[in-house]
């Protein structure tokens, strides 16, 4: 049987910087359909960017999504009555998912300030390549590289 074939979604990029990374990232911080409050927060989260580093918030945004972006995981693969995990190299869409779900964990985990600081706050930091979103993504390699014996299971 074959596969299904999968299409390439036409994305949209945002309104106020025309990336669509931008808008990509504006859907996964939507919660319950609201747009606007999440357009608001990452447009907040990068103008306090702006403020505190003086550099261009969309430069600090890409650069924290490129080290936030893992290269390996593990994938669980049944051999023999035995599961093994084993390392593959992620596929760049998937990078970009995967950093974009543990930015804004990491962000969403923090308490006591508005979202629009929190998130500032963490992509400053996966920027400089540090936080809670690059620990994880460190954590995400150390396995794949601790699993490597298992690498000839990949498909």
């Amino acid at each position: 049987m074959r596969k299904k074939h999968i299409y390439k979604k036409n994305r949209q990029a945002d309104m106020v910087y025309g990336k669509v990374a931008v808008g990509r990232f504006i859907n996964y911080i939507m919660k319950d359909g609201k747009k606007s409050v999440a357009e608001r927060v990452m447009y907040d989260a990068l103008d306090r960017i702006k403020e505190t580093t003086k550099e261009d918030p969309i430069a600090v945004f890409e650069k924290a999504m490129e080290h936030a972006s893992p290269l390996l995981e593990v994938a669980s693969k049944r051999v023999g009555g035995a599961n093994y995990q084993v390392p593959r190299e992620v596929r760049p869409e998937r990078q970009f998912v995967l950093a974009v779900r543990w930015i804004l964990a990491a962000a969403r985990a923090k308490k006591g300030k508005p979202m629009a600081y929190k998130l500032a706050d963490e992509l400053i930091a996966a920027s400089k390549n540090e936080g809670a979103a690059i620990k994880k993504k460190q954590d995400t390699h150390r396995m794949a590289e601790a699993n490597r014996a298992f690498a000839h299971f990949a498909r």
